[in-house]
């Protein structure tokens, strides 16, 4: 019998990859669409067109100039999604700054990590949101930050003098600078969250990302005439690259719903504006199905759009594309330090592929599966960790090269530190996390697995599987689950009745702990680390055994 083919896959692609800088690509798109729409903002009711947008990037661009930002200079945006976070980001890409993404949900100790490890001269900021109070948080930092030299705060005077304070600098000045950038210029970076000690900083430049947005919507057909609801955060990719890059790149119009995820807010965007895109993390979509005004909005616009940030329930996916009309939704895989995203379905795979699989190689980008503890590639079929090579790898962590050689081998392949599975088409499945993988007496479980399976019951709207320490097995499954309105909830019991002959026994859970919400980071990410020391305090549990996963 034949070898099977070795887990690897290159994205090829008649399209060839651009090679400009952000401020480029844009300009190239407001001569072909100057008139029409690029931006909507609906908290405040602001609306620009192409021509319009380019006008205020460029006062902007030309107000950071005279404020004595050079190229390569940190420029920091620190604040829910608002109209000013697009306008910046655009202005940093053509006067060469590094606009670095602040977590709007960091406090003053991460601030200021993030603030001095960047070197950030200009900050422009909210000032409140909520419960947060940023300008009592910048005022707190300031002193402790010696690179710091100007802060702004949006819909504040500051912000207006910024503007004006350019009025006085020529166009010419911006030309200038604009024509002395590269498209591999560094232009972004953004904290990743680290599950121990500080955030890294994933440094990106124009090739990186204006290519992945590009690409990410080129592989949903996006054209000038669709309009994107994107109530993911900005300070993220799927927000600033896989949103705006994605949009301003084909001539597509952005929606923002709200500074931060409202279901009843997106949904009325999609309603309102006829978005024919809508983006989400798998709790987004969750919770917009389970609105109770969900049928009163009328979604039938909708055509595409990306699940993305975890991994995708298989009936949240069914549900999208029947309840919400999303035929061609696309799952999108990758990670910040790649740009984000490797792999993507594509809107004509068959259905099971959309549904079961994270899609194949990116345009131009290559992946392979390899044996996590000799680097080799394994067969087709054969799980291992999803490894990512190509223009979409990352420069590097800020910084940080000894980090960076942790995460990029000398042949420039970026190890993801997640367990794949390649199909003989080429199709990858992601099963987990190298650290989420769970080793109970010897067998070695994949948490997503058995995720998958508690979707199937009736009752349970959302589950996550933990490995937890026991003595005899070294670990055991603990399954978190959010129940449906009204449902009873899930027992030990019921859930091992539920399991019999449909699961091998030692993949299921020991525990069951019923929860209305789980920790989560603000991109939508579950919290495994925070699940696993809870489960340790709620069940009473010694951390003993450990899962045996490098």
């Amino acid at each position: 019998m034949a070898a099977s083919a070795p887990s690897y896959a290159s994205g090829t692609s008649t399209t060839p990859l651009l090679g400009e800088t952000i401020g480029q690509n844009l300009e190239r798109t407001v001569a072909a669409h100057a008139g029409r729409p690029a931006l909507v903002e609906r908290a405040t009711g602001r609306r620009w067109t192409y021509a319009e947008l380019n006008r205020d990037v460029d006062a902007l661009a030309r107000g950071l100039l005279a404020a004595g930002v050079a190229q390569g200079d940190r420029v920091g945006i620190w604040s829910p999604n608002c109209a000013e976070w697009v306008l910046l980001q655009y202005a940093t890409a053509k006067v060469g700054a590094i606009l670095v993404n602040v977590n709007p949900a960091y406090r003053v100790h991460e601030l200021e990590y993030a603030l001095n490890q960047s070197g950030v001269r200009l900050l422009v900021s909210a000032t409140s949101f909520k419960t947060s109070d940023y300008r009592g948080m910048v005022d707190q930092v300031r002193p402790d930050c010696p690179a710091l030299e100007r802060v702004v705060f949006v819909g504040a005077d500051s912000w207006d003098e910024l503007v004006a304070g350019g009025a006085e600098t020529p166009a010419e000045a911006l030309r200038e600078r604009m024509a002395q950038l590269s498209p591999d210029d560094p232009i972004n970076i953004q904290y990743t969250s680290g599950t121990t000690g500080f955030p890294k900083g994933a440094t990106l430049s124009h090739h990186n990302i204006l290519n992945n947005g590009f690409f990410v919507a080129e592989l949903q057909r996006w054209t000038h005439e669709d309009r994107v609801c994107l109530p993911v955060p900005f300070y993220h990719c799927f927000g600033m690259v896989m949103g705006n890059l994605g949009a301003t790149s084909h001539g597509a119009c952005v929606v923002i719903p709200a500074p931060v995820f409202e279901p009843a807010e997106t949904l009325r965007a999609v309603h309102d504006e006829r978005c024919t895109v809508l983006y989400g993390v798998p709790t987004m979509f969750i919770a917009e199905l389970n609105h109770p005004d969900f049928d009163s909005f009328d979604l039938s616009s909708l055509r595409t759009g990306v699940m993305a940030g975890s991994p995708c329930p298989q009936e949240v996916m069914k549900q999208v594309i029947e309840r919400m009309g999303m035929r061609e939704v696309t799952i999108c895989y990758g990670m910040t330090e790649t740009s984000p995203v490797s792999v993507q379905t594509r809107v004509d795979d068959a259905f099971d592929r959309r549904v079961a699989t994270v899609g194949r190689a990116h345009p131009h980008v290559e992946i392979k599966v390899v044996d996590p503890a000799t680097g080799l590639t394994v067969p087709r079929g054969t799980p291992g960790e999803l490894c990512t090579r190509g223009y979409s790898v990352m420069l590097g962590y800020w910084e940080q090269p000894d980090k960076t050689a942790e995460a990029i081998d000398s042949a420039r392949w970026m190890h993801t530190g997640d367990l794949a599975v390649m199909d003989d088409d080429g199709y990858v499945t992601i099963t987990g996390r190298i650290k989420d993988m769970v080793i109970r007496g010897g067998e070695n479980i994949y948490p997503r697995e058995i995720e998958e399976f508690l979707y199937s019951h009736p009752d349970v709207l959302d589950a996550q599987v933990v490995g937890v320490p026991d003595p005899k097995y070294g670990e055991e499954l603990m399954a978190w689950v959010r129940m449906r309105p009204g449902a009873e909830p899930l027992t030990a019991e019921s859930l091992r009745e539920f399991c019999r002959g449909r699961l091998a026994h030692y993949k299921v859970p020991r525990y069951v702990h019923v929860v209305d919400e789980f920790p989560m980071t603000v991109t939508g990410k579950i919290r495994k680390v925070e699940m696993r020391e809870r489960a340790v305090q709620i069940l009473g549990l010694r951390e003993e055994g450990g899962n045996g996963a490098s």
